[in-house]
């Protein structure tokens, strides 16, 4: 589909460099993104994998105030933490560069005079929060209220975490200042906006080019943007802490960072142009059609790189824009969200001392959250390091290769007659690379993982069926056979699980006594028979070593419990309802829906319109969730109803069913959703 492509271009999300990467981020993008380029590089396609920190910007201005100290202590501090714990979990970047580099302030002013003099820039007065008592404005991030959609309590100045809408920080509702604590006044001041409307209509012809092949969950996010109409944008901000404005007239201002973040891409792509001696080939990737560009990145940052950041190279023009965005939904932590404020985290560079990085990157790839959010499980990570990695992959590595060394003299013994065992276990390695590889090329990395895992589950159950300490003593020719087999497998293992445990396939290179390195190999290769008879291995070793429950509940111990059951707590719930009989539960119809589409109803806070496809039908049903959750992220759900409801009327809209969802106000309320797999329709009992 995309051999007219040169070259692969690789980009993911740039950390902001305020925190530590948590295990959330690796499974949002950094982890796929990875699994991505150590495949495409066995595939000996020329692939550039570009990423960096993200170094602008409030959060960092908070958190250096907070610990009292300057924003370039906090950016140095996260930049060289995280830029370790990402070598350490085994992240092949060609670059990693940072947004206070001068390459990146240079290349920052020169886009954002570009846009200026094409007249993509336009000044704007405004009204903006503003605190009497520091003396300054308050951009986005110093504002804290209640939102104007959902009411969540703790929504930022243009974004609410809980239920994901943007909106114009004077729409907070109840705001104060995070730098006082007072409510601030409103005052006027003068900003640059970036014409994003201007560029709707190729942004719309742009998706709908590339829809067949994106994620549902990507174009569902960036058709809702386009659905509401694109809106001017304030590319400039009131602050002492970015690249400041290249104008006059605009001292005391910097470049908004959502313009100049997603910049550092190409910014880290000069900086391994010059690195490399070639400071003008970061062109080829950035400039040359014959380049395909994967942006790989998490839920929240969809549309910066379906709308914006392609509209900012639309406007710059002679850019090549993305072709896929296959964005990841969240990663949760034992089922809540990661929050270092509450101690509910795992820090990669912290758990990367204690555990080798290929149990959690085979871990998370396992169960990445690719088209719903997924969760880490401590007692998930020690099954499948146990249960699959050590019970299957490295039991079957390990057996074979003492075997050999026990009975061959720890060399290849020849392969004689194959019989109907032996031709069935090559197949299952001889179509290997084309399965697995087609879904990394398909972005789906979990299916991936789990068909390698195949592989290794049937070279196990191979050796086990073929007998060899039988046929040892019975017929040797046949037991060497069967050798022969295994530890051309073990070699295909290392090439298929290359991607997702590097370190591992090194260290069975090394126990293979490979003769050129792994990196050398071809993909497709690992599906033949490459260990002549008489190749000499090296030593065995032990590849996993099996985790125990002491330790597990050690890791859990770590978090931070939940918060204790007070009486008032208790009563807070609703109690109980009468005990009623399972004749009475039957009558309810409970049934799958995917919810198709969604709009308030007119002169209603609290109600949605819903139509919901039943597989056999399709009918209408009013909720009461409005202000809970926007009309615009239910699209595309799979929801349970009540099918059997007698319809009612509300506000005069006709409703037929009921949807089920928690109770519970606030951050607490939730839709109760199934898999997009389960089949649309069915019952539920």
């Amino acid at each position: 589909m995309h051999s007219t492509h040169k070259r692969i271009l690789v980009t993911a999300a740039l950390p902001y460099a305020n925190g530590v990467i948590h295990l959330g981020h690796l499974a949002g993008c950094y982890l796929p993104a990875d699994i991505y380029v150590r495949y495409q590089r066995l595939r000996r396609q020329e692939v550039l994998f570009i990423c960096g920190s993200d170094e602008h910007g409030v959060a960092i201005t908070i958190s250096a105030e907070k610990e009292r100290t300057t924003p370039r202590d906090i950016i140095d501090r996260f930049h060289a933490l995280n830029k370790e714990a990402f070598e350490r979990f085994g992240m092949s970047f060609d670059n990693y560069s940072r947004t206070s580099l001068p390459v990146h302030h240079e290349t920052s002013r020169e886009f954002f005079l570009d846009l200026l003099e094409k007249g993509f820039l336009v000044t704007k007065e405004e009204d903006q929060f503003y605190d009497p008592e520091s003396k300054m404005f308050l951009p986005d991030r110093y504002v804290e209220g209640t939102c104007p959609n959902c009411s969540y309590d703790k929504a930022r100045g243009d974004q609410c975490d809980n239920c994901g809408k943007y909106y114009n920080q004077l729409e907070l509702k109840q705001p104060k200042s995070l730098i006082s604590g007072k409510s601030p006044t409103v005052r006027k001041t003068k900003h640059w906006y970036f014409r994003l409307g201007a560029f709707q209509d190729r942004l719309e012809a742009y998706i709908a080019e590339r829809s067949p092949e994106w994620k549902e969950n990507v174009l569902q996010q960036t058709r809702s943007w386009l659905r509401e109409g694109l809106q001017d944008r304030a590319v400039t901000r009131d602050l002492t802490w970015g690249i400041p404005v290249p104008v006059d007239g605009a001292e005391g201002k910097v470049i908004y960072v959502w313009l100049e973040a997603v910049l550092g891409y190409i910014s880290s792509t000069k900086e391994w142009a010059q690195r490399t001696g070639q400071p003008e080939r970061w062109k080829e990737y950035w400039k040359d059609p014959a380049t395909r560009y994967i942006a790989f990145l998490g839920k929240d940052n969809i549309v910066f790189h379906t709308i914006v950041f392609p509209a900012e190279l639309m406007a710059a023009g002679g850019y090549i824009l993305p072709d896929n965005v296959p964005a990841n939904e969240f990663y949760n932590l034992e089922g809540q969200k990661f929050s270092k404020s509450r101690g509910h985290t795992i820090d990669l560079i912290d758990v990367l001392k204690r555990y080798p990085a290929d149990y959690f990157r085979y871990t998370i790839a396992a169960n990445l959250p690719e088209n719903k959010d997924a969760d880490f499980y401590w007692k998930e990570f020690q099954a499948r390091t146990n249960n699959e990695l050590a019970d299957i992959f490295g039991n079957f590595v390990n057996r074979t290769v003492t075997f050999a060394a026990k009975n061959f003299g720890n060399a290849v013994p020849p392969a004689g007659a194959l019989d109907d065992r032996d031709r069935a276990m090559l197949e299952t390695v001889r179509t290997a690379p084309a399965a697995v590889g087609g879904l990394i090329d398909q972005f789906r990395f979990k299916d991936a993982a789990l068909e390698t895992m195949n592989v290794a589950r049937a070279a196990n159950k191979y050796f086990n069926d073929s007998e060899p300490w039988k046929t040892l003593k019975t017929d040797r020719e046949r037991c060497g056979t069967t050798l022969n087999i295994c530890l051309n497998v073990v070699r295909s293992l290392a090439l298929l699980f290359a991607p997702v445990t590097p370190f591992t396939s090194e260290r069975i290179w090394r126990i293979l006594n490979m003769p050129r390195p792994l990196s050398d190999e071809w993909w497709d290769d690992a599906g033949i028979s490459a260990l002549p008879a008489g190749h000499v291995l090296g030593a065995a070793e032990i590849l996993f070593t099996k985790i125990e429950d002491a330790v597990i509940e050690q890791e859990l111990a770590k978090l931070a419990p939940p918060a204790p059951e007070t009486a008032a707590a208790a009563a807070s719930y609703a109690p109980l309802k009468p005990v009623i009989a399972y004749d009475d539960f039957a009558k309810v119809d409970l049934r799958t829906a995917t919810i198709i589409a969604a709009e308030p109803v007119p002169k209603s806070k609290k109600l949605l319109r819903l139509q919901v496809d039943l597989g056999f039908e399709q009918r209408q049903i009013v909720a009461g969730i409005a202000e809970k959750t926007a009309p615009e992220q239910l699209v595309g759900k799979s929801i349970i109803i009540v099918a059997n409801l007698a319809p009612a009327k509300l506000m005069g809209v006709e409703s037929n069913g009921m949807l089920l969802a928690t109770a519970a106000d606030g951050e607490n309320f939730a839709l109760l959703t199934t898999s997009a797999t389960v089949q649309t329709g069915i019952g539920i009992k």
